[in-house]
């Protein structure tokens, strides 16, 4: 079996080569329609999807998307803003006010080609009339703190937003628009997508907004509240300016949970898909992911070893602490706890978008020896968890697992392997 750090390492890589928008795009795009081409999007693929129209599409086009900061490629003929996430900025804000500018004056002869991947809900970020970027920024800054899923978080900012949840698809009418979608959300729903802005809204009125807000403990400013009190629905699937919208999905969790799965197979272990979307606190996930390994290693259930337990999905953090977070990290962490050093357990956990949480590092490594070594060099690894500073943990072993942007994010993922059988 090849060396478990570098199989772990392997399917990662696989599985971030297999939502790479340059091999995506090109067989979803839709046919020449003959008008005028726009290309609009936001997310952390957005500028890698957007060449790979420019290399891919036989006629003209223009347009302008938004992507993170360090996330761009090197465009011709779309422009590539570059923003702030998972906070928005005024930079985003702006881009979002333009993007709209580009597809309101289109005729029905013409096509809006909207590209959106995970993150596109905070870099497209152009508060409803009446709310100011603070306002965005503060509810974001505090829902994350506290914890809450995205579906919460993206519900919130839809209800305060001028593009989401189907605004901008209603302001390209009568455009035609086909949304490309990369999907970082569990379940690979449209709607959920970057929020949605091609999307009829389903779900989320501004009483459940408000509830959100409100189980979370989120100070709520006296302008937020009264426009969710009295602000209209965004379109709703019987909206006629949203008729002319197809989305689709190009990439997600599930379909490079199967290439990591073929890079198993292929070194002589078993994967074990657990699932594409898999939530819930950090360490929490953790633990649960070592009790599976255990059972592998006490019992061959739900397989015997060599086998990889592989999972997607977003987990949260509920930050306590001072230090650098990052969910994939903080599972990983509980993981290792967890296990207390059970040989033959090896676990890799990382962004497929080549970030975790706020840092510039996509994950990190679990090694049999893990604990051994941190407490070896004076690290406490009960503290460092406590203080949600998994990042500095893993950064003093030499086990983060660093890409630099990948530019696409199909969320996260994570590989347990389990080598060998014990009573561990």
């Amino acid at each position: 079996m090849t060396a478990p750090a570098a199989l772990l390492r392997a399917m990662f890589d696989a599985a971030v080569a297999r939502a790479d928008p340059l091999l995506r795009v090109p067989e979803f795009l839709p046919p020449y329609p003959g008008g005028r081409v726009v290309v609009v999007g936001a997310g952390k693929a957005a500028a890698r999807m957007a060449l790979a129209v420019e290399r891919a599409w036989p006629g003209p086009l223009t347009g302008l998307v938004v992507t993170r900061y360090g996330h761009g490629e090197p465009c011709r003929r779309i422009e590539v803003v570059q923003a702030a996430h998972p906070v928005p900025d005024e930079q985003g804000t702006a881009a979002a006010a333009r993007i709209l500018e580009l597809v309101r004056p289109l005729g029905p002869d013409d096509l809006v080609l909207a590209l959106l991947s995970g993150g596109g809900s905070a870099l497209l970020a152009l508060p409803a009339p009446g709310l100011t970027l603070a306002h965005k920024q503060g509810l974001t800054r505090a829902l994350l703190a506290a914890g809450a899923p995205i579906g919460d978080i993206n519900l919130v900012r839809t209800r305060l937003s001028a593009v989401k949840g189907g605004r901008l698809a209603a302001a390209a009418y009568p455009a035609r628009t086909v949304g490309l979608l990369i999907s970082d959300v569990p379940g690979d729903d449209p709607a959920t997508i970057a929020s949605g802005p091609t999307v009829p809204a389903r779900s989320g009125t501004a009483g459940q907004a408000l509830a959100v807000l409100d189980r979370y403990q989120v100070p709520v400013p006296d302008e937020v509240r009264a426009y969710l009190a009295g602000s209209a629905d965004p379109p709703g699937p019987d909206d006629p300016r949203l008729s002319r919208v197809d989305n689709r999905v190009i990439a997600a969790a599930q379909q490079s949970l199967d290439a990591a799965a073929q890079v198993a197979v292929r070194a002589g272990v078993t994967p074990v898909i657990l699932g594409d979307s898999i939530e819930g606190e950090a360490r929490v996930v953790g633990t649960v992911l070592a009790g599976i390994a255990r059972q592998v290693r006490r019992y061959g259930q739900p397989v015997p070893p060599p086998c990889v337990l592989l999972s997607g999905g977003e987990t949260t953090v509920t930050v306590r602490g001072a230090g650098r977070g990052g969910r994939n990290v903080e599972l990983l962490l509980g993981l290792a706890l967890a296990l207390d050093g059970a040989p033959g357990v090896w676990a890799l956990a990382a962004d497929t978008d080549g970030v975790d949480g706020t840092e510039p590092v996509a994950g990190a490594l679990v090694r049999p020896d893990t604990l051994a070594r941190a407490r070896a060099a004076g690290t406490d690894p009960a503290a460092a968890l406590a203080a949600n500073d998994a990042h500095g943990f893993f950064a003093a072993l030499g086990d983060q697992v660093v890409t630099g942007p990948t530019r696409t994010n199909v969320n996260d993922f994570r590989a347990v392997l389990v080598t060998a059988a014990g009573g561990g």
